[in-house]
Formats: structure tokens, sequence, C-alpha cells
């Protein structure tokens, strides 16, 4: 290998072990959107080199970001990757109580192919800023934007600078960007490519629009109650590109919702103020007797229970009326009417009992009076009787016989 390709070498390792070791420092603002991608392309670098040329694009890249020390992310900051082949996305809005303190994240990036990993440190110093709160603040619902699409540079830019046409402030910035997701909205179904929603809040130093405040009027109000689209003059310079949804849109003034202070108070010195010398309880305390407390709290219940036992076994043994005294408030005709019922029931009982010992006369056989034949029973043992009809003809009589009758003598009979 000749001194030149050496150098190249020494000089590309280098260059990775630097990119690989050293802390990257970024300065955000005080009440300002804070906005930071973690480009897949930067940390391709880190791993070994792939056996294909193609290969290089198609390697899924995760990232794990924490506070260094931690096991999580400072509250103020979130982060975002849709897929394993996007960048993700650190934002966040840092407040004037981060100011003054660098916070140092560690970003961890895990070639899921490979399980290859490289570490990076990102140092975050808060800068203080006069113009941090900015008094003037609306927070606006857009409908067709996922989170990371809205964080792009050229998209928020295109935001801010439709916004300033309508409110013409001297300084706007973007302070916050939320998905609808995390203010309780709901996934949206994968068809006809329907977006999760994210909101956008801006804050400015003049005082809300003629064009802002249409939304406050009592017709466009109604109109929100009734959901339907109120009438903005201005939507239109927002419509090509962004969908709005005005009835969600939130103005804020808070300089009359809490008081902002220019100068802050002295810290103290973080000594408590004197309060005298400490007088502990003294160790020869008598122990209280929890006796009568046990027996108040046994004894009360158990004499309550007693005295509704008494009184329940009282009135169902001892008030009973008993059968006579029934019987002697019972009219005579309807104790004639369910003795008779009894005696009825009774019989039916005593006649189904003795069912099959003897027949009734009606099956027994007959004898025919004139030629002394037996005459059969009326119905046999096979002859089915459930669908034998109540009144019967002579149709129906096929097993009965007529018994012939003898004629009277005398002239007149015909």
């Amino acid at each position: 290998m000749s001194a030149a390709a050496v150098a190249v070498w020494l000089g590309s390792v280098v260059s990775i072990l630097s990119r690989s070791h050293a802390d990257r420092n970024v300065y955000p603002s005080a009440g300002v959107l804070f906005v930071h991608v973690l480009e897949r392309e930067y940390f391709k670098g880190e791993f070994p080199p792939y056996p294909k040329a193609g290969d290089a694009n198609s390697d899924p890249i995760t990232f794990n970001t924490n506070l260094k020390g931690y096991p999580d992310r400072p509250g103020w900051l979130r982060y975002i990757q849709r897929t394993q082949h996007s960048d993700g996305v650190l934002y966040g809005s840092p407040t004037a109580e981060h100011a003054g303190r660098p916070s140092v994240i560690e970003i961890t990036a895990y070639n899921r192919r490979t399980f290859e990993t490289a570490r990076h440190n990102l140092v975050i110093n808060i800068m203080g800023t006069e113009e941090f709160p900015l008094p003037y603040q609306a927070e606006f619902y857009i409908k067709n934007m996922n989170v990371e699409e809205m964080l792009a540079s050229e998209v928020l830019g295109d935001f801010l600078g439709a916004v300033k046409n309508i409110w013409q402030p001297d300084h706007l910035n973007a302070i916050n960007i939320t998905s609808a997701l995390d203010r309780g909205g709901r996934v949206p179904l994968p068809i006809n490519n329907l977006k999760e929603g994210v909101y956008v809040m801006v804050g400015a130093d003049v005082a809300f629009s003629s064009c802002l405040r249409e939304v406050e009027s009592p017709h466009n109000q109604l109109r929100c109650s009734q959901e339907m689209e109120p009438s903005i003059s201005c939507d239109k310079k927002f419509r090509a590109q962004f969908d709005i949804d005005w009835c969600k849109i939130s103005l804020v003034d808070i300089n009359r919702v809490f008081p902002i202070y220019i100068t802050r108070p002295e810290p103290g010195n973080g000594i408590l103020p004197e309060f005298g010398l400490y007088d502990p309880p003294s160790e020869t305390l008598m122990s209280r007797n929890y006796f009568s407390d046990f027996l108040i709290t046994l004894a009360v219940p158990s004499a309550v229970a007693v005295v509704l036992l008494f009184i329940l076994g009282y009135t169902m043994c001892c008030r009973r009326e008993g059968l006579e005294k029934r019987n002697m408030q019972t009219p005579d005709i309807q104790m004639v009417h369910h003795n008779s019922i009894q005696k009825s029931s009774k019989e039916l009982r005593s006649m189904s009992k003795n069912r099959e010992i003897s027949w009734p006369l009606s099956t027994l056989p007959v004898f025919n009076p004139v030629s002394g034949e037996v005459v059969p029973p009326l119905h046999p043992d096979n002859y089915e009787t459930t669908s034998m009809p109540l009144m019967q003809t002579q149709t129906n009589l096929q097993n009965q016989i007529t018994i012939p009758q003898q004629r009277p003598s005398g002239k007149w009979y015909s």
C-alpha cells in the first residue's frame, strides 16, 4: 500500500472516530421550537462496509435517545421516527427554567441488519431571551399533516409565512408542535391518505388580527356548535397547503392570563429560618389502653343485633294467627267450596290408583238377549281411543253390533 493510500485510510479512520466520539453542540432559545433531525446518512459511516453496493440504503436503522445518566429524555424534549428507513426527529419547546443548564443527550443508532451500534452525544445549551414569552399566542389545528411532516423546515416555513401575512407582527416564532394523538385523538384509518393531525402554536408581539378574531364572532361560534365550518376570510391563504380546523383555534393573551415579572426575585441562601430548638416527645409516655375501645366497638353492634333478633323471633313465633283463627274469619260458603274441591281431588287420586285393578263395566262383554251370542266390548284393547270423537255417529261405530228387536204383532203394524 502506498503512502498516499495509507494517509487517506488513516484520515478516514480518524474522521470516523472523531464523528463517533465528538460532542455536537446546539444552542436553542427558550420559548422557541427546537428541531434536530437524526439523519440516517450521518450514521451510516459508523457501521462496517456493506458487502454489496446496493445494500447501503436498505439497512433499517433506529435511534434511542436519553439524557446522559438517565433512562429517558427531559420532559420538554420529544422524539419521533415513523419507520426504520426514515430519519428520526428530536423536537420540543424549552422554557426559561432550563436556560443556562446544558443537557447532554445520548443518541444511540442501531443497525437492525448487522446489530452494530454507534453513539453520539448532543449537547443542548438553552439560551435565555428577553422576548420570552411572546405575549400573544395562537394555536392552530392542521388536519392534513403529521407531526414529522410539519417539522420539516420547508413546511414549517411556509406555514409561518402564511400566518405572518394575516397577522403582520414584528416578531413571529413557532413555540410548540404537538401531535393530535397526544391530545386524545384517534389513530386514523389507513385509507384515503388520512393524517393524524397536528397542533402548531405560534407567538407574536402584536395583538391578534381581525381575521383571527373572526372565529370569536357569534355567527361562527354558532356554526362551530352545529359542527359546521365557519366562514373565515383569510382561510384561502392556507387552503392551498394547510387544512385548518378554525373551530379548534385557540387565542391566548398571556398578559391577561397571568402577570409577567420582568425581574425575578432574589434567591435565598437555602437555609431555613430559626424555629427554636427541636423538642422531641418524651420516651416515658404512658401507653394507651384500647380495651374500652375494643368493648365499645363490639358491644354496641352486638347489643343492636340481639335486640333485632329478639324482635324478629317474637314477630315470627309469638304473633302467628294460626289455622283456627284463619278458619273463623273465612266465610262458610268459601270453606264448603274448598272442602268440595279437596274431596274431589282425593276421589280422583284414589280412582287413579285402582286404574289397572278392575275394568269398567263398559269394557266387559255383554250377551245378545235374542241369539245368546257374546257381543264384543265397544272398545277392544287395540282400539285407538285417543282419536275417538265425543259424539259418535253410525259410521264411527264400526265395532258396534246392532241388537235386533222383536216386532209387535197387530194389523196396524207396517
